[in-house]
C-alpha cells in the first residue's frame, strides 16, 4: 500500500470514531431505581408508571435495551421506605428516583452521591432534601407537588360548595413532615370562613374509620382529605365513609373523585412522572442534580363528581363547574 492511500485510510477512519463512540454509549445499558409510595396493583401506580416509561421512550430510550428501572413498591409504610431504598442503592444505579418525601429521605440516608430525582414532594428545602429551589445542591432535584398554599384552597372550595359547614376535619398523618404545613395552613384560613378545624390522625384504617365516626355530629360538618400514604391505601373507606355519614369532602387527587369522592382539587401526578423524566435523562447524558432547579407546578386541576354530589344533596355552583377539568356524571 502507498503511504499516502495508508495515511488517508488512518484520518478516515478517525473520523468516524466519535460517531462510534456516541453509538456505544448510547447503547450501554443504563439502570433507574424507582422507589414507589403506593402499591404495584393500585391503579394510578400502572398509570403513573406508564406515564414514566412513556417518558423515558419518547426521550429515546429503549426499556431492556439501553435502559433498565428496578422498582420498589413502599405503599406508603415508612418501615418499607427504610427497607427498599438501600436495596436500590446497593443495585449501584445511574439514578435513582423517590416518590413522596418520606421516599426521597430514605434515599438520602442510603446515598449521598447517587442522583436523586423526586416527584410527589413537598417543601424540599424547609424538610432538607435541597438547599435551594433554584440551585439545590447535593445529589436531589426533582418536582414539587404543590405548595401549602394550596391547602387554603381545600378550605375555600368546601365553602363554595356547602356554605352551611361550620366544622372540618383534616385527615393527615401526624408524623408525615408535610402533614404539619397542610394543616397549619388550613387552620390559619379557618377564621376568615368561621369554621372549626379538628385534625384527624390517619395511619391505619382502623384509626380512620373510628375518628371519622367520631367526628361526624351534624349537617354542618366536613372532611379536607391531605395527601399521605394512608390516605390513598385506604381512600375506598373514606369515600364510604363520607358517603355513609353524609360529609361533604374534598380530596387533594383526581382519583378520589374518579373511585366516588365529591370534589379534589390539586397537582396531576400522572404528568409529573412524565415530566421527571426529562431530569433523568439529562442526569443519564452528563448533568448534575445539584444543577438543575427544582420544579414547581404551573397548574392544578379541579374535579367533581355529580353524581357524589347528587347524592349528597349539593347543588355545584356554575362557576365552579365550568372551572372544572373533569366532571362525572
Amino acid at each position: 500500500m502507498r503511504r499516502r492511500d495508508f495515511i488517508q485510510g488512518i484520518v478516515g477512519s478517525a473520523a468516524l470514531w466519535p460517531i462510534a463512540a456516541h453509538a456505544q454509549q448510547s447503547d450501554r445499558m443504563r439502570h433507574i431505581g424507582l422507589l414507589m409510595n403506593k402499591d404495584k396493583e393500585d391503579p394510578e401506580s400502572k398509570a403513573e408508571i406508564m406515564a414514566f416509561e412513556r417518558g423515558l421512550v419518547e426521550l429515546g430510550w429503549k426499556l431492556g435495551g439501553n435502559i433498565q428501572i428496578d422498582y420498589r413498591w413502599a405503599a406508603g409504610h415508612a418501615d418499607l421506605f427504610k427497607k427498599y431504598a438501600p436495596e436500590l442503592v446497593a443495585l449501584a444505579p445511574d439514578v435513582l428516583v423517590g416518590v413522596g418525601g418520606s421516599g426521597v429521605g430514605a434515599l438520602q440516608q442510603a446515598t449521598r452521591t447517587l442522583p436523586i430525582v423526586f416527584v410527589e414532594t413537598t417543601d424540599p428545602v424547609n424538610r432538607g432534601l435541597v438547599v435551594s429551589m433554584a440551585k439545590p445542591g447535593g445529589n436531589t432535584t426533582g418536582f414539587v407537588q404543590f405548595e401549602f398554599e394550596l391547602c387554603g384552597k381545600w378550605l375555600e372550595l368546601l365553602k363554595q360548595i356547602a356554605p352551611s359547614v361550620s366544622r372540618v376535619a383534616v385527615i393527615r398523618n401526624p408524623v408525615q413532615f408535610s402533614g404539619v404545613g397542610e394543616l397549619a395552613v388550613i387552620q390559619a384560613a379557618a377564621a376568615s370562613y368561621r369554621v372549626e378545624v379538628s385534625p384527624i390522625d390517619a395511619r391505619d384504617d382502623k384509626e380512620i374509620e373510628r375518628t371519622i365516626i367520631e367526628f361526624a355530629h351534624s349537617s354542618n360538618d366536613a372532611l379536607i382529605v391531605t395527601p399521605s400514604g394512608a390516605a390513598d391505601r385506604n381512600r375506598k373507606l373514606i369515600i364510604a365513609l363520607a358517603a355513609k355519614l353524609r360529609l361533604p369532602t374534598i380530596y387533594p387527587y383526581r382519583f378520589y373523585v374518579t373511585a366516588g369522592g365529591l370534589i379534589s382539587y390539586g397537582p396531576d401526578l400522572v404528568s409529573q412522572f412524565h415530566a421527571a423524566t426529562t431530569y433523568v435523562d439529562r442526569i443519564l447524558k452528563g448533568e448534575k442534580a445539584a444543577d438543575l432547579a427544582v420544579q414547581t407546578p404551573t397548574k392544578y386541576e379541579l374535579a367533581i363528581n355529580l353524581k357524589t354530589a347528587k347524592a349528597l344533596g349539593i347543588t355545584m355552583p356554575p362557576p365552579l363547574l365550568g372551572r372544572a377539568d373533569a366532571v362525572i356524571e
